[in-house]
């Protein structure tokens, strides 16, 4: 039946639903014409992108591929969200994290945005005996504390603890998390340690102190050691369960053990994936949950801004990536989200910093209304589709953890390091070959910048998963780069001779230069390659130029003192040329071994 509008206009209504076989048919006929003879599903899978995990994002997702039940936001499986309110009740918990004690820094943030601290303390933090001082002027009833104390965890519980007394806070008001997390603390420092001073503070706070909670679930050190969605998913999955069979071994009941544990997640600005592995997440625990006897626990979540993707090169361009990655917190149904600032990579973060990261949360929530809408991704087929299948992934990775025997074994054996180890070359090999570009370092990389200087932040824990960034194989680039220009006053120089008008040329040039100086060579495209200052060239032309003159070229440029010869084009047979350089070749190997013949060490 055809619906008309209130004014009695057709519109499109008249015209013929259109099929998905029509669309695939019109697919066929452009992959055809850019010379890929394809039909039927081959024809939209050529369209298709591969994630990690095995998943793939299709081109047009249709109501065929419609996920499973979903339910409501605030009841099981709570995939819309934990609380049937969501965050429309003034937004998510704008959670600042302090690693140094700097006077007025943590009530000043507190003034001005801020809704809960994160206070890291111990080793590679703030001291436990300071943690008075660093909330000095903090009202300890309205700003909920979480701590993140290493080893350090039952005294720095203590000192809170005693604080609250002290300052005359009632039991009923504390809010906030105590932070132990022993096998996220093992995860960090390869070493264990004992539960039962974890389970005394468990049953402290779910007798007296019910605002508070006792551990945290972190992903992020999976996250940080190259681990993928659902590898994160399957990895606090398997420490949520292992810390549940704990405190109810201590005497706690399973809604009370629950009600200890608050999961924390990275957020990317991969927008899509980041709001599916939140969803996908309290979808899990929901399964978990409704097994162990407490089906109306819904998991609290705490996103961070990846520390994956923050960059040390052009680190201004982290202020977008942490926007993207904050609007993909919140829209996910995150109760908690911490952005770190955009300088987090250099060491400690100035004023302006921490103002930009507490705002980007403020602007998306105040002036974008991002939290106006319960589960704004809800109905998506993409999002259903994408959440459901990473809710399938993340529960293989958990059973293949249970099967070795749990989250401590799998960290003990290796098994763990060695998956996400495997994770992570794949990853490096696609960053390498630019599939997965950085703006700023494997993409328009800007040699002129001025570096940003900060002070050194405190060393973190180390002797456990490794931790890896995006950034970290060309950060060795340039470095080698830097030495260089330290020590002789000009940068390695790459001469791109530019063969024909500018048609035909500007193109590649344009590429061959941004790869270029993602190593830290500058390019010279000016004056002859006598004049430049470098040892190497490369051409850069049309296809049809370089059948016709690129042999003659590389010969000239050979004559005139040019080491090795590039040209910027799929490879093929053209005398005189060294070497190509083309989209999808291993950039990180080409730079490495053109500073190699430079001589930059």
């Amino acid at each position: 039946m055809t619906v008309l509008p209130d004014d009695g206009l057709s519109l499109a209504a008249e015209f013929p639903d259109a099929t998905h076989e029509q669309w695939q048919h019109l697919v066929e006929g452009v992959l055809r014409k850019a010379g890929k003879d394809v039909s039927g599903t081959a024809a939209e899978d050529a369209l298709s992108t591969a994630l990690e995990d095995g998943l793939r994002t299709r081109p047009l997702y249709t109501a065929r591929d419609s996920a499973p039940e979903t339910g409501l936001p605030g009841f099981a499986p709570f995939v819309r969200g934990g609380r049937a309110e969501g965050n429309t009740a003034g937004g998510w918990d704008v959670r600042q994290r302090h690693t140094a004690l700097t006077d007025g820094v943590v009530l000043g943030d507190l003034e001005n945005g801020v809704t809960s601290l994160w206070l890291v303390l111990g080793e590679g933090g703030v001291p436990v005996s300071d943690l008075g001082r660093a909330l000095d002027g903090v009202y300890l009833d309205l700003a909920p504390v979480v701590l993140d104390a290493g080893t350090d965890v039952e005294p720095a519980a203590r000192e809170l603890l005693r604080l609250y007394e002290e300052r005359g806070v009632a039991k009923e008001a504390a809010r906030g998390n105590l932070g132990a997390d022993p096998l996220g603390l093992e995860a960090r420092t390869g070493k264990s340690s004992e539960f039962a001073p974890v389970a005394s503070l468990a049953r402290l706070c779910a007798e007296e102190y019910r605002g508070l909670r006792a551990l945290t679930v972190d992903a992020l050190p999976y996250h940080e050691a190259g681990g993928s969605a659902a590898q994160e998913l399957g990895s606090s999955l398997a420490t949520g369960v292992a810390y549940l069979r704990e405190l109810t071994e201590a005497g706690l009941t399973v809604e009370q053990a629950c009600a200890q544990l608050e999961f924390r997640f990275a957020a990317t600005a991969d927008q899509f994936l980041t709001i599916a592995k939140l969803r996908a997440a309290r979808r899990l625990w929901a399964r978990v949950t409704e097994v162990s006897g407490a089906p109306s626990a819904a998991q609290v979540q705490h996103a961070v801004t990846s520390p994956v993707m923050m960059t040390r090169r052009d680190p201004w361009v982290n202020m977008l990536r942490t926007t993207v990655a904050t609007l993909a917190a919140g829209v996910g149904g995150a109760d908690s989200v911490t952005v770190l600032p955009f300088d987090h990579a250099l060491g400690l973060p100035d004023a302006f910093a921490r103002r930009i990261a507490r705002n980007t949360s403020t602007i998306l929530i105040e002036e974008s209304h991002l939290a106006r809408v319960i589960d704004p991704a809800g109905g998506s087929w993409y999002v259903e589709r994408l959440t459901d299948e990473l809710a399938h992934a993340g529960w293989e990775f958990f059973q293949r953890i249970e099967q070795a025997g749990g989250q401590a074994a799998a960290l003990r054996s290796g098994q763990l390091r060695q998956d996400l180890a495997d994770t992570w070359e794949a990853r490096s090999g696609r960053l390498a070959k630019r599939r997965e570009p950085v703006t700023g370092v494997s993409e328009f990389p800007h040699l002129a910048e001025q570096p940003v200087e900060r002070e050194p932040a405190p060393e973190p824990p180390s002797g456990g998963l490794p931790r890896v960034r995006r950034d970290e194989a060309y950060e060795a680039l340039r470095a080698r780069s830097d030495a260089h220009l330290a020590a002789t006053g000009s940068r390695p120089r790459v001469f791109l001779a530019a063969l024909g008008p500018a048609a035909a040329h500007t193109a590649r040039l344009t590429f061959a230069s941004n790869l270029f100086q993602a190593g830290g060579i500058e390019p010279v495209t000016e004056g002859t390659f006598e004049e430049s200052g470098a040892t190497e060239a490369c051409l850069c032309s049309s296809d049809a130029l370089y059948e016709e003159r690129a042999e003659a070229e590389a010969g000239q440029l050979k004559a005139a003192g040019a080491a090795h010869v590039f040209l910027a084009g799929r490879p093929g047979n053209h005398p005189g040329v060294d070497s190509y350089v083309f989209a999808g070749c291993d950039a990180v190997a080409v730079l490495s071994a053109t500073l190699d013949r430079m001589g930059v060490s």
